[in-house]
């Protein structure tokens, strides 16, 4: 399968997570300046909803943003340039149905005219997966899927 590579896939789960925090960056950036337009503006319940709202906004953006770096850290502890005989994280898997790469939930990809499944390896379809080699069997959701590659 040498027509996909591996740090090319590497790089666009990168530039997901990237965009990631910096989506949530905005929304928290976002969500902080109406919080604080809303102190300065009405009095009364009003106010005090439009706070609220403002607060709770601020909690999602912290929390999607705390998420996106998590997805930052889990690519930075993988080595892109390793290979195992099993598959572990960082792993590109050729199965008879899919091909998946084991490094973080970034959804379907596009590489080299191919779609490829970015996954985490904590994922139920990921669990599965780690510690197979070529040859070996999954069932998933009702699917068996053959491992026929893993760089």
């Amino acid at each position: 399968m040498g027509s996909l590579n591996k740090k090319k896939l590497y790089q666009q789960c990168i530039a997901f997570a990237e965009q990631r925090i910096a989506h949530a960056q905005s929304a928290l950036d976002s969500a902080t300046e109406a919080g604080n337009s809303e102190d300065k503006s009405s009095a009364g319940d009003k106010h005090e909803t439009g706070r609220a709202m403002a607060q709770l906004e601020q909690e999602k953006a912290h929390k999607q943003l705390h998420e996106a770096r998590e997805l930052n850290n889990a690519l930075l502890k993988i080595n892109p340039d390793q290979t195992s005989a099993k598959v572990i994280a960082g792993s590109l898997v050729v199965t008879d149905k899919n091909i998946f790469y084991v490094a973080v939930a970034a959804g379907k990809i596009e590489a080299d005219g191919k779609i490829v499944f970015a996954l985490s390896p904590a994922s139920p379809i990921g669990q599965k997966l780690l510690g197979l080699t070529v040859g070996k069997q999954m069932e998933f959701n009702g699917q068996f899927y053959r491992i026929k590659e893993v760089y």
